[in-house]
């Protein structure tokens, strides 16, 4: 499916840095010409143009240009921005959370329980709670799997989990 593509393209991407992609499309939408872009493609040609249109990407990739359908460059600008806008805006609401609700979304980013965070900041459930609200509130979301996008957005790196719970039973050895 197109979505498998777009994964693919990102996995080509991570694993051989000097290899570029040319994604050969269904149809020319530009929401999915962003995310291939943003993926990492480097082209973006829909299956039924011509032979002639697709050696030209080729070798232009190969020149390491990127090439879209002038049709398509309009709305894949406005993905962009917009995507741009939307990350921008979501930065912006983690970095108006205190130090300890930045630590808490951390480990709602890892999927750790509220008990479980309350254990881990030897805090009690309780202050969890009110932090994971205060959190969900500054964020403007209604729900822990929101937040957790929101976070992840902005670029939230999940709490290390194995690490440090082997150095804390260390010391208690």
């Amino acid at each position: 499916s197109a979505g498998d593509g777009i994964a693919l393209v990102a996995a080509v991407r991570t694993a051989h840095q000097g290899v570029r992609t040319v994604v050969l499309a269904e149809r020319d939408d530009p929401r999915r010409a962003a995310l291939a872009l943003q993926a990492g493609a480097s082209g973006w040609v829909a299956k039924d143009c011509s032979l002639s249109r697709l050696l030209a990407v080729i070798r232009g990739v190969l020149r390491e240009e990127t090439h879209l359908p002038p049709a398509l460059l309009t709305g894949v600008l406005r993905e962009l921005t917009a995507a741009r806008k939307h990350r921008t805006d979501s930065e912006r609401l983690v970095e108006s959370l205190t130090p300890r609700e930045h630590e808490v979304l951390r480990c709602m980013v890892a999927g750790l329980g509220r008990k479980e965070v309350a254990a881990r900041l030897f805090l009690s459930p309780h202050t969890v709670r009110t932090h994971m609200q205060n959190v969900l509130g500054k964020l403007g979301v209604h729900s822990t799997l929101a937040a957790v996008a929101l976070a992840r957005r902005a670029g939230v790196r999940p709490a290390e989990l194995a690490g440090d719970v082997v150095e804390r039973s260390g010391q208690l050895a």
